[in-house]
């Protein structure tokens, strides 16, 4: 990436953070602004000392020309905020740098450490990967750069597990909180015949459209800006059920919407939830019980719980 017309490589700002590994990912998108910002996890050498154990670097790095004393001050406001959200005192007072970076396109050097990783059927690489991979992996070529589904957190990895196990092959998908869209780009390559996603922020819908055109399924992939009104009675996605429904997001908005998600489904849908750290598992689960859907399985990764059942039918 380059700067004007002149060749020279863009100077980068780092924003390093110290943090739980439970919560690598809702740390990375507190850090991320804008379409140009990156993210990275991991020491950024191999000099760099080791994290404390159970925690891990998050790393963003973004062009110097965006940098100003009012952004450093919001990233500071917006960590501060994630463990009054959560509920999480291991969230209060995570470890913060600032520094400039050596000019090099930081934007793309993530690639240096990030490593292909397999969930259940599913072959996560990066694009242009020529390993070798295992028969019957399903292929799935992402750019982790935005902070949300590179299927490296833990409840991400519980939905596509999810996905491997419940039938998807021909039904309509229903994907709450796309984010990045592997979710939805993993059903669809599973051959579901139609996958909509949405997510309130329109970066996310953007990637994820990139990433379902990057692996051959955005034709049968749709994304749409915005949250759970856009499956509200009578919107045009809530028109006709879906055979299958997945969740990734806050135990708050898993309670608040499980009526919405006993609607959309179809009878006999199957859905599968993730995103509910521990001190949520026992609201989510009475209303779960409350919105008359079948609890079949739960599933406890660390903090994380993930849900899985039916609408009965």
């Amino acid at each position: 990436m380059n700067s004007g017309t002149t060749g020279a490589p863009l100077a980068w700002i780092e924003v390093r953070v110290l943090a739980p590994e439970s919560w690598l990912e809702l740390v990375a998108d507190a850090l991320v602004f804008g379409p140009r910002d990156a993210i990275a996890f991991g020491r950024p050498s191999l000099a760099s000392p080791e994290p404390p154990a159970g925690f891990e670097y998050v790393r963003a790095s973004y062009p110097t020309e965006e940098d100003s004393p009012e952004r450093r001050a919001e990233v500071k406001a917006r960590l501060e905020r994630l463990a009054e959200i959560t509920q999480e005192e291991e969230l209060a007072g995570l470890s913060l740098t600032f520094r400039a970076l050596p000019p090099e396109d930081w934007a793309t050097s993530w690639k240096k450490n990030w490593k292909p990783m397999r969930v259940g059927r599913f072959a996560l690489v990066l694009p242009g990967h020529r390993g070798a991979l295992q028969p019957g992996d399903i292929r799935i070529e992402l750019e982790p750069g935005i902070a949300f589904g590179t299927g490296r957190h833990p409840s991400t990895r519980q939905c596509l597990a999810a996905l491997t196990d419940l039938p998807v092959r021909g039904e309509r998908v229903l994907d709450a909180g796309t984010g990045s869209g592997l979710l939805a780009v993993a059903a669809a390559k599973l051959g579901a015949s139609e996958v909509h996603g949405f997510d309130i922020d329109p970066h996310c819908v953007r990637a994820a459209r990139e990433l379902a055109e990057r692996n051959g399924v955005a034709d049968r992939c749709h994304f749409e800006t915005g949250g759970f009104e856009l499956v509200a009675a009578g919107a045009p996605l809530a028109q006709a059920p879906y055979g299958a429904l997945f969740a990734n997001i806050y135990a708050d908005l898993l309670q608040q919407h499980a009526p919405d998600i006993a609607r959309l489904l179809g009878p006999g849908g199957w859905y599968a939830l993730a995103g509910c750290s521990q001190p949520g598992a026992a609201g989510t689960r009475a209303a779960l019980a409350n919105a008359q859907l079948e609890l079949t399985r739960e599933l406890v990764r660390g903090r994380w719980h993930g849900f899985h059942g039916r609408r009965p039918g």
